[in-house]
Parts: structure tokens; sequence; C-alpha cells
């Protein structure tokens, strides 16, 4: 018998005696109901020759399959870094990452929270600037979506956290400095903006501390993310003074050792570890470029891949069971040490 035909899903959830949400669940993933359902409605679908309008369906589904992905800067190449394995992690598991910069403003993280928010993303993944983040602005975004946090922790924020462990990172850096030579400086920036600053001074004091040296810490002034500048300049001015008390200088980040190490050079002092060498310098985080600073950067690695996979592993996590983390869990991986000539 034929059969006028069917307008949409309601008409063929009717006709078909199956109820409109097992309907609409079966036409998201077939394999989400039981056998015999799924069994009932091919058969219906065989009888009526009803094809549903997938790009209506999916525009009336609570969420999309848009994963957005939010870093503080995307000209630092640490996060344009991590952003590109993350988004490579998000397309191998089928969502489309929408990648977003905060421009080193954390008024732009929240408009960036505000634009994800009316594209309904299925969940989103934040490396926040932690301690100048609008904290109102994130939970409540985190009320409404799934939220993971990467590289820079905020506490209860988030489903999940991934990120590296500072404490243990600096150390490996701090007891490889002493053993090797001086005990380091630490020289970093007073800004606030730096999501892991906080955390790698007081692991570089706790450490210098444990190996019976006292902590020496250079703090200089320094708006916005320009770090190599911040630490060519100010770390020029430092050195011309003399005012390190230790031939041996533990910048808070790589992009500041950058800067050291091009300073250094301006003054003619020789950066190594051996006869001739006026003093070390090393950094953190084995910035992309690092290995090819002149000379080359001893610094600590982050292991950016696992970072990216883990944070998006959590994320896919929750959105495949379909609800939130019990409760929130945080994961940290250990740096390695990566000794180049700088020090």
């Amino acid at each position: 018998m034929s059969h006028s035909k069917i307008r949409n899903m309601e008409e063929f959830a009717a006709l078909s005696g199956i109820s409109r949400p097992t309907v609409s669940k079966y036409f998201n993933d077939p394999e989400s109901v039981r056998a015999s359902t799924r069994a009932k409605i091919e058969e219906s679908l065989k009888k009526y020759d009803y094809q549903p309008n997938v790009f209506a369906m999916n525009q009336n589904r609570r969420t999309t399959k848009n994963i957005g992905v939010v870093v503080p800067n995307l000209a630092d190449p640490f996060f344009s870094e991590i952003g590109r394995r993350v988004e490579l992690a998000c397309i191998d598991a089928g969502y489309s990452p929408i990648l977003l910069n905060s421009h080193g403003n954390p008024a732009m993280e929240q408009d960036n929270l505000n634009s994800l928010r009316s594209l309904k993303p299925a969940g989103v993944l934040l490396a926040p600037f932690g301690r100048t983040s609008d904290l109102d602005a994130v939970h409540a975004f985190d009320e409404d979506f799934p939220l993971v946090l990467f590289d820079a922790n905020m506490s209860d924020v988030g489903q999940a956290f991934v990120g590296t462990d500072n404490s243990q990172s600096v150390n490996l850096m701090v007891e490889y400095l002493c053993r090797s030579g001086e005990a380091p400086c630490f020289f970093e920036i007073k800004s606030a903006l730096n999501p892991n600053a906080n955390k790698r001074r007081l692991a570089y004091i706790e450490s210098m501390e444990r190996h019976g040296h006292e902590p020496r810490i250079f703090q200089v002034d320094g708006e916005g993310w320009n770090f190599e500048e911040i630490g060519s300049i100010e770390g020029g001015r430092l050195l011309s003074a003399k005012a390190f008390n230790t031939n041996t200088i533990l910048c808070s980040n790589d992009r500041l050792a950058i800067g050291m190490l091009s300073a250094a050079y301006g003054l003619g002092l020789r950066v190594g570890h051996g006869a001739g060498c006026d003093l070390r310098i090393a950094g953190h985080d084995d910035h992309p470029f690092s290995r090819f600073t002149c000379p080359p950067l001893t610094t600590i690695a982050q292991d950016y891949e696992a970072i990216a996979n883990r944070a998006v592993s959590e994320l896919f996590g929750m959105l495949e069971n379909n609800e939130r983390l019990s409760n929130r869990t945080e994961t940290t991986f250990e740096g390695r040490l990566i000794m180049r000539d700088s020090a």
C-alpha cells in the first residue's frame, strides 16, 4: 500500500509505533538503541521510504560536533604548538575544532567564551590565564558546557585539568644546575598574566632551600607577551650592572631565556658550560625554537603530545558517556631535562 510522503520524524515515529526520542536517538547513533528496536526502525524506514533531513536534525540537537579550543596567545609558539596538537586530536576523533586566541588579554578570554556559547559547542578545552581570568565567567561556562582546562590550573573550575608538574620539572632543573656548577638565580617578569610563573617561582624557592642554597629571585617589569624583548632589555640591564650573584641564570620560560641569550651576545659574554664561558642560561618549556638558539638552550621539555591527548580524551570521555565527571580529575605529566650547550 502506498503512503503519502512522510514529512518529519514525528510522523515517522507515530507510524512506526516507536517513541520520538528513541527514533531521534537512532538517527544520531544507530548503535545507541537496542538491537530489536533498531531492527523495527530499519524495517519501518524501508516500508515508508522515509529519509530524515540530517542537516535540520543537527541544527536542532542541543550541541554540535564543534569543540572550542581557547588559548591565551597564539603568537606564543608554545601555545600554537599545543593548540595544533589539540586540534589534530579533535579532528582524529571526528570533531571540528574552533581555535580561539585571547591575544594575551583576559577580557578577550571572556569574549571568546561568550562567542563559543552561541555556537553551542559539544565541549571546550581552555588554557586559561588562571589568576587573571574572570573566575565567575569561567565558572558560569563550566556550569553549561563540558570544560577541560589544560596548561594552567584554576581551582575547582572545569571537570578536569591536564598540565605539567611544575614542581617536579623546576626541581629537576635546579638539581641539575646545582650539581653541574653554581646554583642558579631565577629571572622572571612581575606580570601576573603568565599562567605558570607563580608555580615555577615557588618550586624554585623550595628546591633551592632543599639543596641548601639561598634562593635569589630577579623580577623585572614588563607588560604583555613580548617575553623575548623583555628578556633582552631587562636581562641585558641586569647583566651590565653585574646584578646576578652567580654565573647561572634559570629563566622562568624559554622565551625570556632567548632574550637573555641575545643580551649576553650583545655584551660580548660567552654563554655555555666550561672553560672560557662567562655564564650559563637555562629555561623551561622546550620552546620549538630553543634547540636552534645560539648556543642551543638547556631547558625542560613539557610533554606536549601527552598533555594534548589527555585533555582531549578527558573531554571525549564525558561526551561519549553524555555526563560530567563525578569527581574533578587533575593529571600532570613530568618534564624532561634537555641538556644543551647553554648550561
